[in-house]
């Protein structure tokens, strides 16, 4: 997403027109040599950085609301009077500067320092158990909100927190490098005093005497304990599922793997049409691999969209010569084949699995946590025992409206997620109630979906999907619980707002 013209934009230094700044209308502007936004918004007039800190998202094309301004890319929100990251995925704040108005103009001047949390009393010590996004979050929004206490983050993961959507994208496709991948530098978690423990999977949990008990042997005592176990991907019972070339995709030392292996094959078959497997197939398709889809489903990821737009992905794959086996099941695995459940072998140089995952729960299990297709959960995210905590995938949480209990595998959710977990173990007893964001890439196509739609009695679409330009809405008894959007970014932004005023308003 391309910022408006450096050619164009005028030196803010030198000052503006305050009348050409439009209440709520961001303008982008220098200031030696650094990317400007001006905002006003309820007389007032803001000044931060023009791009996004996730992915470099042009802020100049988002929304400004309730004091923040909105990326269109991912939804990341930052307060225009700190540059304080307010939603995730963004992790570092915007740079602010201070504005003057003399005799009708607007100038920047010097960029203001960013803004030391208070300290925030909170528990004697904080244990995460997971280095996934619930769990990074988790830390790092301690840390923001003025936690000083002892924070140790615990990883079975072989590497230290990591940018994980991009693993089936942009990384597996080969056009992002490994520097891309973290989310931090190394020495990040010692600047914060963050006792980072990787490749060290937690044994057990002991309850009654607040410890955490390492595989190797060691024990973390805590007063306040966060579960981020995340979910472990469904393995596939046929023969043959245990041969090396038979992958899944969870981790960084999986992607790598896909790689490994890719470099060599001339055929793939990916198992299961989700999100994962199809940008799975997308990333070999860049390699030049021949690819085919094999799938339970009458059309691919039919449940979360529905006809139309399933047909499109379909249709999109297919367009980049991804092959489809739909209605088949794999039955067996053998060297360099796959036996469908119709008796057709596929060529199969490797194989990836792409059929779901399962909630992470084992730990909570065995050690009396209430547990029930997840880690169940209060609306502060907090378990059956009292200080304890979980977030992300492995959560099981009540709808903000409906009460009904859901789990939600996303990104973004469990980034959320892991944050609000931090600041109820500070005491902020803040509510459960954000409006679930999601995102995939199809070759040129931008997905973007806001909401929760588990069932729908009506479908509206605006535009025409396959012109890559649409707006899908998903209604029951004429309420909008979600909205898809293909390259209509400032919509699905515009949509998350309205999802979000409506879940204020209650049922």
């Amino acid at each position: 997403m391309p910022e408006p013209d450096d050619k164009t934009a005028p030196d803010l230094s030198l000052g503006i027109p305050s009348a050409d700044l439009v209440e709520g209308k961001p303008l982008f502007g220098k200031v030696a040599g650094d990317s400007v936004l001006l905002v006003r918004e309820n007389a007032r007039v803001y000044a931060v950085g023009a791009s996004c800190t996730h992915y470099g998202g042009a802020l100049a094309q988002g929304v400004v609301a309730k004091g923040q301004i909105c990326c269109p890319l991912h939804h990341a929100r930052f307060a225009l009077a700190t540059g304080e990251v307010t939603r995730s995925p963004a992790l570092s704040p915007l740079a602010c500067w201070n504005v003057e108005q003399v005799e009708g103009r607007l100038y920047l001047r010097a960029q203001r320092p960013a803004p030391r949390p208070a300290r925030a009393d909170g528990p004697a010590s904080v244990v995460v158990v997971g280095g996934g996004a619930a769990g990074h979050a988790a830390a790092e929004t301690l840390r923001q909100e003025g936690y000083a206490g002892p924070i140790t983050l615990v990883s079975a993961d072989q590497s230290e927190p990591y940018d994980r959507p991009n693993l089936s994208k942009d990384y597996l496709a080969g056009t992002a490098p490994d520097e891309w991948i973290p989310l931090r530098p190394a020495d990040y978690y010692k600047q914060l005093e963050i006792t980072l423990l990787v490749d060290t999977p937690v044994a057990k949990l002991h309850v009654p005497s607040r410890l955490v008990e390492l595989s190797d042997g060691r024990s973390l005592p805590f007063a306040a304990l966060l579960l981020a176990t995340g979910a472990q991907p469904i393995n596939l019972d046929v023969p043959g599922a245990d041969r090396p070339s038979v992958f899944s995709l969870r981790t960084w030392a999986d992607s790598k793997r896909i790689q490994q292996a890719a470099r060599v094959a001339r055929n793939a078959v990916v198992v299961g049409a989700s999100f994962i497997g199809l940008e799975v197939a997308a990333a070999l398709r860049a390699r030049e691999i021949e690819v085919t889809v094999v799938t339970p489903e009458a059309r691919p990821m039919e449940r979360l969209f529905g006809p139309a737009v399933a047909d499109f992905l379909r249709r999109q794959h297919e367009q980049h010569g991804v092959t489809f086996r739909l209605g088949s099941r794999p039955m067996a695995i053998g060297h360099r084949t796959v036996t469908l459940s119709n008796g057709e072998d596929l060529p199969a140089d490797l194989v990836v699995l792409g059929i779901g995952v399962r909630p992470a729960t084992d730990l909570a299990d065995k050690a009396g946590i209430a547990v029930d297709q997840g880690i169940l959960v209060n609306h502060q995210l907090e378990t059956s025992v009292p200080g304890i905590f979980a977030a992300g995938d492995v959560a099981r949480f009540p709808d903000a409206v409906s009460g009904e209990r859901m789990r939600i595998e996303h990104w973004v959710v469990a980034q959320r997620q892991g944050a609000l977990a931090a600041q109820n173990m500070l005491g902020r007893k803040k509510r459960l109630a954000i409006v679930p964001f999601f995102w995939s890439q199809h070759y040129d196509v931008a997905l973007r979906y806001v909401g929760h739609a588990s069932r729908w009695d009506e479908v509206r679409v605006d535009g025409i999907v396959d012109r890559l330009d649409a707006r899908i809405e998903y209604l029951s008894a004429g309420k909008c619980l979600a909205v898809a959007t293909i390259n209509r970014d400032r919509e699905s932004l515009d949509a998350e707002l309205a999802l979000e005023r409506q879940l204020a308003a209650g049922p």
